[in-house]
């Protein structure tokens, strides 16, 4: 008794009172995180960074009250940041369960825009459970009222007040450090809600949102239709013109982009050798798909992200932009920038449909807003796939199943259609499988990520021939043309010294040139039909990709303000800037601030009067491509560009949900009209054509 009695004097005091408040918001923080935010864990240190995380912003805001004196005042503040607090943590919880996803500021900006009809639909996502997050919030006044938890007149030390909110910052500052520890770059990359949430807590991550919000709306807002004319200026003097034998090659076929995650170049035609002496190929397939004769490779191909990675290689594919070189443009800018990317101008130039399939969370760099605003007419995320934890990790579902499964809503698409396939499993930190895909041999080194890397390769390899087998089968194959690239490395600079051995270097003679060297990722454009396929060593990088297409397919790139050049021209200038600055041409590398020879592979210390110009040169033009791109990017300039005559997008048009009832019912309406392979099949699946095994059957 004595101990309630303590307890009860306690809370009767403002710091006590301060401290029930912390430790109630906190267990209902706890709540949230099990109840409805399922929030992965993956080590025991991201479940202490869980615990620890709602402590900090909430101490620090609710101790405010402390620092007043009028008691009434005082306890009125404690309280109304507590319910303030509680209102936003239960919001988020009902706004999940609907969106998956975190409410940001222009989520509340934009609310008048999506509340209109809600009605019922609103209702049913209250819980019976809702009950914890709010119950408190009538029983904590009723008590101060009828004296229960008295009001304490005393006013806290101002050293005690400050003690706390400094507590609070140290709580802030080691919690910060650990998810940096956890995961680097967290906040200069912010490529997910979710794991900024898991990291900093929900209140953490409502004001570093703000704080972006702020910075790229000043931007944004001082940005003007005058500031095109730069950007014009830039684009018309370093337009390639198409290459006559290659345009329109490809008119009228469907579009297939396979993205092969954390896939470089070295992997093809690569053979890793066992314990035993034994080598094994570990892309057979996309080998034979890289030298094929209705196939254009590219062998000095580079990737071009930064912190964004994936979704990087996404605004590069899909804009002829770059990424930021802060953080990533999905998830800032994504959802209010105005672009004109493939999806769109393929639609209204050709009629294309376009979709994107991907066994993952539809949140996931941002992915669910941001391709409205590209204009992709369909994203089949995670929800529209039978994923278990037999067939999926946590980075989505695994290849296998993931193509399987995509034929469903791939064979209702009008044609022609562009697709693109996202696949997860060559990803890191790439775990072996503990199943019957577990048998393909692993490297040998001191480094468990390098070791995995090459059996999740060959995994990748065998699920995209079981997908063009089924390609072929279904009749597609022949209509469509395959787009394969690599978003981004898989083992990074800091690994390839453990790699180097494996590629007949060893550590001691590797540097940044090899660095360097080691951001090639394939590119192959495979076009069913044509004969004259090769392997280009042209020099280029994921910018050019957009008006390489849209060339092929007979698409004029004249209006667009696009930053890349078409592979094939021979006005290609071969200069392939990397995000920092970095850059690569066919003679020099320019990394880490120092300049290389490609042939010799060593630093040109000493660059004569005619090297010093070609560096100025070169470093000047990549500046300026870069810095076109931020123009571009940053003031949202893209929203005054009217040369290219394309309808703007409005991203209210584009729903993600029940888009497999829709195709059908565009089937239905189109009748005999109906393009999609399912109507030309006499309305009969093609699903029972694909084939599909596990490693260990294929060794039988």
């Amino acid at each position: 008794m004595s101990h309630i009695k303590k307890y009860k004097n306690f809370v009767n005091t403002r710091i006590g009172f301060f401290s029930l408040l912390i430790v109630l918001l906190w267990v209902k923080n706890m709540f949230g995180y099990v109840m409805d935010f399922h929030l992965s864990l993956q080590s025991p240190l991201q479940f202490f960074i869980l615990v620890i995380n709602p402590i900090s912003v909430s101490m620090l805001l609710i101790s405010i009250g402390l620092f007043i004196k009028r008691t009434r005042v005082a306890y009125t503040a404690l309280f109304g940041i507590y319910l303030l607090l509680s209102i936003w943590l239960f919001s988020n919880a009902v706004y999940y369960r609907e969106f998956t996803d975190f409410i940001t500021i222009n989520t509340l900006l934009g609310a008048g825009q999506v509340s209109t009809g809600l009605g019922e639909s609103a209702v049913r996502l209250f819980r019976i459970y809702d009950v914890f997050y709010i119950v408190d919030l009538f029983i904590l006044p009723f008590l101060l009222w009828k004296k229960k938890i008295k009001m304490d007149d005393r006013v806290p030390r101002l050293r005690q007040a400050t003690a706390l909110a400094m507590v609070s910052l140290l709580i802030g500052s080691g919690n910060l450090f650990l998810a940096e520890i956890d995961r680097s770059g967290l906040l200069s990359r912010q490529f997910s809600r979710e794991h900024l949430v898991k990291y900093l807590g929900i209140n953490a991550f409502t004001f570093y949102d703000g704080y972006q919000t702020y910075q790229n709306n000043q931007v944004r807002a001082e940005a003007s239709p005058t500031d095109l004319k730069e950007v014009e200026d830039y684009v018309d003097e370093h337009q390639a013109a198409p290459n006559d034998q290659m345009y329109g090659i490809a008119k009228g076929k469907n579009v297939v982009y396979i993205h092969l995650e954390s896939f470089q170049q070295f992997l093809i035609d690569y053979q890793l050798t066992d314990e035993n002496g034994e080598a094994h190929t570990v892309t057979p397939f996309l080998n034979s798909l890289f030298h094929d004769q209705s196939t254009y490779s590219f062998d000095n191909f580079f990737h071009q992200v930064k912190a964004g990675k994936t979704s990087d290689a996404e605004t590069l594919l899909e804009n002829s932009l770059f990424g930021l070189n802060q953080g990533a443009l999905f998830t800032q800018m994504g959802d209010k920038n105005t672009f004109e990317a493939a999806p769109n101008i393929l639609q209204q130039t050709a009629g294309y449909t376009s979709a994107v399939f991907h066994g993952h969370s539809a949140s996931f760099w941002n992915r669910d807003a941001t391709y409205k605003h590209l204009g992709y007419d369909y994203f089949f995320d995670s929800s529209y796939y039978d994923i278990n934890e037999e067939n999926s990790f946590q980075y989505g579902m695994h290849d296998k199943p993931f193509l399987n499964q995509s034929v469903q809503y791939l064979e209702h698409l009008q044609q022609p259609f562009y697709a693109k396939m996202i696949t997860v499993s060559n990803h890191y930190p790439y775990s072996s499988f503990n199943n019957d895909e577990d048998g393909f041999p692993v490297a040998n080194t001191n480094d468990s990520t390098i070791n995995g890397y090459f059996a999740t390769a060959n995994y990748l390899d065998t699920a995209l021939q079981e997908f063009f087998d089924y390609m072929k089968a279904s009749g597609l194959y022949d209509d469509s043309i395959f787009v394969l690239y690599g978003d981004h490395y898989g083992i990074s600079n800091t690994r390839n010294n453990e790699l180097a051995p494996l590629l007949g270097k060893t550590s001691e003679d590797w540097g940044d040139f090899d660095n360097a060297q080691m951001q090639r990722v394939p590119f192959m454009i495979h076009i069913p039909g044509q004969t004259d396929g090769e392997v280009n060593h042209t020099y280029g990088g994921q910018v050019d990709v957009l008006p390489t297409l849209l060339h092929l397919l007979g698409i004029s790139t004249d209006d667009y303000l696009m930053l890349g050049q078409d592979l094939f021209s021979s006005e290609h200038k071969q200069v392939v800037a990397f995000r920092d600055g970095d850059f690569v041409t066919p003679d020099y590398t320019f990394y880490g601030g120092k300049v290389y020879d490609n042939q010799t592979g060593l630093p040109v210390d000493e660059p004569n009067l005619e090297q010093q110009k070609l560096f100025t040169e070169l470093n000047q033009a990549v500046d300026e491509q870069l810095m076109t791109s931020d123009k571009i990017n940053n003031g949202d300039l893209l929203r005054f560009y009217q040369g290219s005559n394309l309808k703007s997008i409005d991203p209210q048009d584009f729903d993600y949900h029940d888009q497999l009832e829709r195709l059908l019912q565009i089937e239905a309406d189109k009748g005999g009209k109906s393009t999609s392979l399912y109507s030309q099949n006499d309305e009969q699946t093609t699903v029972p054509l694909y084939r599909t095994e596990t490693y260990t059957e294929y060794q039988k």
